[in-house]
């Protein structure tokens, strides 16, 4: 894997090959074919999984993906914007949403992770004695217990304000800490802060390490299972639009899968990931 300033790769890829990306947008390149395409998402590459996926797509298709690293939010952005050529997200309705309004084509469910709700192993609100996620968040509320939030628009913020709007809370105050950062970093600050917070289950498996005062309290709520899905640009919008197309085919076909399914297993005794067939019976 190469790491590198996307601002770079806008000036060396000008000419019509490859939009140019916003300076502070940085990620990776993967592969050396001449059949290059841009892909905006989240935890699947700072994970590693994007990276196993995009180098043997590449090797088979003669091709070259550069990373876009950000959040689900920010990624839908940039397919917008046409900046990207796909997507790989997870909030449906705004997948939907991007679908019905044109700018997107080609939803593919290719998988799903599930949300933990972790904190300190004191566990001051009584989370683990919750019902529902909802629940879990009305005695953080009403504990004044500090909480982590991204933020930033993230699918993972997304769906934590659905819960916050089902438990019928607007968090606020100075318990409600706010980082408007990536996922690993903000499993980060809670640890510092002996806060709760909302890790989906691919980042507490491969980076619990880095929060060793925090414990699993909360899970098992299906609201909080996680579908991930892929989306490209119409045809004929962006450069490397078609190759992305082949890319989705790829990770949806039975050797994309068992990359999805099976990755961290080797490490971590439990993958990272489940495949699109577990997913399509929360896909709703």
């Amino acid at each position: 894997m190469r790491r590198t300033f996307l601002k770079l790769l806008g000036i060396a890829l000008t000419g019509g090959s490859m939009p140019a990306f916003a300076a502070d947008e940085t990620g990776a390149t993967y592969g050396s074919g001449k059949n290059r395409f841009s892909l905006a998402t989240g935890s699947p590459g700072e994970l590693g999984l994007l990276k196993l996926l995009a180098e043997e797509f590449a090797r088979r298709a003669d091709a070259q993906m550069v990373w876009v690293k950000a959040g689900t939010g920010q990624s839908l952005k940039l397919l917008q914007d046409k900046k990207v050529d796909m997507v790989m997200v997870h909030a449906p309705a705004q997948v939907d949403k991007a679908m019905k309004d044109g700018w997107a084509t080609g939803k593919k469910l290719i998988g799903s992770n599930e949300f933990y709700i972790v904190g300190p192993k004191s566990d001051p609100a009584a989370i683990a004695q919750a019902t529902s996620a909802a629940d879990a968040y009305q005695r953080i509320a009403k504990a004044g217990a500090r909480f982590v939030s991204r933020g930033d628009n993230s699918g993972t913020h997304q769906k934590e304000m659905q819960i916050w709007q089902k438990a019928n809370i607007q968090p606020s105050g100075a318990w409600y800490i706010v980082t408007n950062d990536f996922m690993t970093a903000s499993l980060k600050r809670s640890n510092a802060e002996g806060a709760y917070f909302m890790s989906d289950s691919s980042t507490w498996i491969m980076e619990k390490t880095v929060a060793p005062d925090l414990v699993i309290l909360y899970r098992g709520d299906k609201f909080l299972v996680n579908t991930y899905h892929a989306l490209t640009s119409p045809p004929g919008i962006t450069p490397g639009r078609d190759t992305a197309e082949k890319f989705v085919a790829f990770v949806a076909s039975p050797d994309g899968q068992k990359i999805m399914s099976t990755y961290g297993r080797d490490r971590f005794g439990e993958s990272l990931y489940n495949d699109e067939v577990y997913a399509r019976q929360y896909d709703k």
